[in-house]
């Protein structure tokens, strides 16, 4: 199958090689000419992905129209605030033959729309059956280096998450099959900002208790506001919910623990960016996932503490005593 890429990022190139290794006509494209070359001449991603091979079949490019010619897939590896740019290029595609699977994990700024719901916006030909997101606990740090990964595949249509499944399976990288796409895609996208919540706990050095009782409510939280979306409540105890949950909030590989790392510390957001040449996307899925939850009449509490510290400059240790006394609640 000839399969497009698009966003040449740690993720994205790291599925390119997957996919050209089980044998896939692959294009690799990238907004950055640089980018581009480098991988062209050295056949590595150094500022991305370094030390890795990119196998000579994968064809770089910077040419959107170029890379997805003659495609009968397109994975969609830009980051979620950007996503809607690069698609909105496509739209003329008919789409008649073509998936898209969607690999960012994030909510749109503004439209509070997931990135299913950003395709079907985009791109008008194409058919909500022939969408699919791929996500769970899978750093490309490790992907990239054959340790094994489960992730899982979600559709509408249970004909196109298997085909999605068949692509991306290898012995190294195990895919299940759902058709729960809401549930999936909420989960990789809430997942980031409890996970920069848990790096605050880390920076801020409060403790294993403290960090175990964030992702534990943090994961009851995205299950409440998943379940309010229309998702299914088991996909939420799976591995693009609590799966995902875990290895970002303890993974010395995840960029959004990082920015929480660094906010536990002192510093200031824009300085930690600023230093970032990765996106974390759970920043801007903060403010998303808060406009949200206000939007349903869901409660966040952890959520809405991280929108105050990043966002109106809380301190962290405020914000801790301010769910430590929160009303008595059950705990279902």
């Amino acid at each position: 199958m000839r399969i497009a890429v698009l966003g040449a990022g740690s993720w994205g190139t790291t599925l390119a090689i997957l996919l050209a290794n089980n044998s896939h006509e692959v294009s690799l494209w990238s907004y950055d000419d640089k980018c581009t070359q480098i991988i062209r001449t050295t056949r590595e991603n150094p500022s991305f992905l370094p030390h890795v091979h990119i196998p000579e079949s994968i064809e770089a490019t910077s040419d959107l129209n170029a890379a997805v010619t003659d495609s009968e897939m397109i994975v969609a590896a830009v980051p979620s605030q950007y996503l809607r740019g690069v698609m909105t290029q496509l739209k003329h595609l008919p789409f008649d033959r073509i998936a898209v699977v969607n690999v960012a994990k994030g909510i749109e700024n503004g439209t509070i729309m997931t990135m299913s719901e950003l395709l079907h916006d985009t791109l008008p030909n194409l058919l909500p059956n022939r969408i699919a997101t791929l996500s769970g606990p899978s750093h490309a740090e490790e992907v990239s280096q054959k340790i094994p990964t489960t992730v899982v595949a979600a559709s509408t249509a249970v004909e196109t998450s298997k085909i999605v499944q068949s692509i991306f399976m290898t012995p190294y990288f195990r895919v299940y099959a759902s058709t729960d796409l809401r549930g999936v895609e909420l989960g990789g996208a809430l997942k980031n900002v409890i996970a920069i919540a848990a790096g605050i706990i880390d920076g801020a050095q409060l403790g294993d208790n403290t960090k175990a009782a964030v992702m534990t409510r943090g994961i009851a939280e995205m299950t409440r506001l998943g379940v309010a979306m229309g998702a299914q409540v088991q996909t939420f105890s799976g591995l693009s919910g609590i799966g995902d949950l875990m290895v970002t909030c303890m993974s010395r590989h995840s960029r959004n623990r990082h920015v929480g790392v660094e906010i536990g510390k002192g510093r200031k957001l824009s300085d930690i960016l600023s230093e970032m040449e990765m996106v974390a996307e759970g920043v801007a899925t903060t403010q998303s996932a808060f406009d949200l939850a206000n939007r349903v009449g869901v409660e966040v509490p952890i959520i809405a503490e991280v929108h105050k510290i990043l966002f109106e400059g809380k301190d962290p240790l405020k914000a801790c005593y301010d769910l430590m006394t929160r009303d008595p609640k059950g705990e279902v």
